[in-house]
């Protein structure tokens, strides 16, 4: 069967790259074949001492495998993905651009255009922008999560999370020095971990003063996270346990992290750091569902919150002013802010929370439920946690 024309004229000039020596980068995307943690597929050339090869980066969720090929091997090895197992695949060459977007239905669109520098988004901070960063680029545990490059560049599409880890590591500092933490020892559990990218950075940034410890459901993100702690000499004062925000055991924490834990999960890590007389407490709440069924709109905002998206963003706005409030009552300063900009990612609130003052403020408690009372919520999950009545009074 003939291939389609655009596919066909999309591997015309892979053929043409590869053979003349001209290929900057190849880059295969969504991936629909049998292997589940399987993401991407990218391609670089590479000067071996047995000549020139092709290196295959087979970017997986929670590792990546380089292989290196010949010229006619790669070519032969990547003719059947493209179009196959990955539908899109992006070539740069110095003097062209060429991205082909195919369909599950055998369709397929072309576009082509002027050569673009494929590591634009990865290129290494200016001397005095590196001088600022709390974390090195070069940093050897970064390049161990797949962030960076053995230059010390983020990698294809990690720009965004390596200026996040920077961001946080910027931001830990400042608060442990506001909270007035910055001398040790300190105990520190980052709730829903993942795979640990900001652990690590948190470990790396309080060095030896800290005992960090990742808590994920995921068993292999557990192991893959364990090793690359032993692996990068972080064994000392950073481990990964398995299991969930609600019943993973602490030990008098100093400082409780829990970013983008979905929902009520975040809650439930507020609930756990509280009642685990936390210091220090930093979230970055995600997916904000409970409240929304709940929210009766008072008169002046019912034609407004009429439409979806708006009664979506006021039941966020809601949810993390609840939690500030009940934070601020329960005995901590708090400040809500922008973590990151949205260009990065689109859950980038923050919520950080400073033990400061007792407890149980009666004119606290009152505008509490008057704010809640106003929006129609008789109950939230950290409120109830903290056995706080909402509809009280």
């Amino acid at each position: 069967m003939k291939l389609p024309p655009a596919r066909e004229r999309f591997l015309d000039l892979l053929r043409e790259a590869v053979q003349g020596g001209t290929l900057a980068k190849l880059t295969l995307g969504k991936y629909r074949g049998a292997d589940p943690s399987l993401r991407n597929l990218f391609v670089r050339p590479v000067a071996l001492r047995a000549g020139p090869r092709l290196s295959f980066v087979w970017r997986h969720g929670t590792r990546d495998v380089t292989k290196n090929h010949a010229p006619a091997e790669a070519l032969a090895e990547l003719e059947p993905l493209v179009g196959g197992e990955f539908l899109h695949a992006h070539l740069f060459t110095p003097g062209r651009s060429a991205q082909l977007e195919c369909e599950p239905d055998g369709s397929a669109r072309l576009r082509t255009g002027p050569g673009a520098a494929p590591d634009a988004e990865e290129a290494t901070p200016g001397h005095d922008e590196a001088r600022r960063h709390v974390i090195p680029a070069d940093a050897p545990w970064l390049r161990a999560l797949g962030v960076t490059n053995d230059r010390g560049r983020p990698r294809e599409g990690m720009a965004p999370k390596y200026r996040q880890i920077q961001k946080f590591s910027e931001l830990v500092t400042h608060l442990l020095r506001e909270a007035e933490m910055e001398a040790g020892p300190l105990r520190v559990v980052d709730m829903g971990c993942g795979k640990g990218y900001l652990t690590f950075a948190v470990s790396a940034v309080l060095g030896e003063r800290a005992q960090v410890r990742g808590i994920e459901a995921r068993p292999e993100l557990v192991e893959f996270c364990n090793w690359v702690a032993a692996a990068e000499g972080f064994a000392s004062r950073l481990a990964f346990a398995a299991g969930t925000i609600a019943d993973a055991p602490l030990e008098q924490p100093d400082l409780v992290i829990a970013l983008h834990a979905c929902d009520t999960a975040t809650d439930d890590a507020l609930a756990r750091g509280l009642a685990a007389g936390a210091r220090l407490l930093l979230v970055s709440p995600c997916c904000q569902k409970e409240l929304r069924p709940q929210l009766t709109a008072p008169p002046v905002l019912a034609d407004a919150l009429r439409h979806g998206i708006l009664q979506e963003r006021q039941a966020e706005f809601v949810t993390d002013a609840l939690r500030a409030q009940l934070l601020e009552w329960a005995g901590y300063r708090t400040r809500v802010f922008e973590f990151i900009s949205t260009e990065h990612t689109a859950k980038n609130l923050m919520i950080a929370a400073i033990r400061s003052h007792p407890p149980g403020d009666p004119a606290r408690a009152a505008r509490l439920r008057a704010f809640a009372g106003f929006y129609g919520i008789r109950h939230q999950a950290l409120a109830r946690q903290l056995g706080f009545d909402l509809a009280a009074g």
